[in-house]
C-alpha cells in the first residue's frame, strides 16, 4: 500500500479502504444516521448554517451552535447519546494513529455537491499527542492544507473515495479545509456527495477522571 511523504506529520495512504470495504462502512454508517440523523449544524455566535450536515459516533460528538464548539455525548437534536463506531473505523485508527489509546469520537460530516469547508484548526481535544485520522467515502474533494498558522502556504490534493489521511506531528495544528467537491467522481454514493469521517482522541488518557473544559454533559 503506498503512502505518501509525510509533510510535517501530514500523511496520505491512498486506497487504504478497497471496493469492498468502503461499501461495508458504509452500510455501518447507515445504521449510525438512524440512531444519530445528520443535521445542520450552525456557526458559533451568528446561528449561521454550515454547508455540511453533520453526526458523530462514538462516546463523544463534536458540536457547533451558536453556544460554540464543543464536544458532547449526546445528539444535539435528539438527545440521545451518540452510538458506537462501526468497527472498520476503529480498525482505520489501530492501523494508522500510532497511538496506544482508542478514539473517543468520530465526527461525520456529509458534503452535497456545493458543500466546503473553510481553513480551520481541529483544537477543541485537550490531547493534541493524538493524531486526527480521516476516512473518505464517495465523491472525490478538493483538499487544502497549510501550516500552524492560518497565512502559511498551502498546498492542494485530491482526496478519493477510500483515501486516508493523518495529520498527527507538527501537522495535527495544521490549517486545512475542503475547497470543494467533484460531483460523480465516485458511484458509492446513490445520492452522491462525500461522507468524511474524522476520528479524534479528545480527553487525556491519564486524566479520563477530568472532565475537559470543551465537553459538555448535555446538549
Amino acid at each position: 500500500m503506498a503512502v505518501s511523504r509525510p509533510l510535517f506529520g501530514f500523511r496520505v495512504v491512498p486506497g487504504y479502504l478497497d471496493r469492498a470495504a468502503q461499501e461495508a462502512l458504509l452500510a455501518a454508517l447507515r445504521d449510525v444516521f438512524a440512531s444519530a440523523p445528520l443535521y445542520t449544524p450552525r456557526l458559533p455566535r451568528t446561528g449561521k448554517p454550515m454547508s455540511v450536515r453533520m453526526s458523530n459516533c462514538g462516546p463523544l460528538g463534536w458540536i457547533t451552535d451558536e453556544a460554540g464548539y464543543r464536544y458532547q455525548p449526546r445528539h444535539p437534536e435528539t438527545g440521545r447519546p451518540w452510538p458506537p463506531m462501526p468497527q472498520t473505523v476503529l480498525a482505520a485508527w489501530e492501523a494508522l494513529a500510532d497511538y496506544p489509546h482508542p478514539p473517543e469520537s468520530c465526527l461525520i460530516n456529509y458534503y452535497g455537491p456545493t458543500a466546503k469547508m473553510g481553513l480551520h484548526q481541529d483544537r477543541d481535544e485537550h490531547d493534541f499527542a493524538a493524531p486526527v485520522v480521516s476516512l473518505s467515502l464517495g465523491d472525490t474533494c478538493l483538499f487544502r492544507i497549510g501550516g500552524s498558522s492560518r497565512g502559511d502556504p498551502t498546498r492542494t490534493i485530491r482526496l478519493a473515495s477510500g483515501d486516508a489521511l493523518v495529520l498527527g506531528g507538527k501537522a495535527r495544528l495544521a490549517y486545512h479545509g475542503v475547497d470543494r467537491i467533484l460531483p460523480g467522481s465516485s458511484t458509492l454514493l446513490a445520492e452522491g456527495g462525500r461522507i468524511n469521517l474524522t476520528l479524534r482522541r479528545v480527553t487525556i488518557p491519564k486524566a479520563l477522571g477530568d472532565q475537559p473544559r470543551n465537553v459538555a454533559h448535555a446538549p
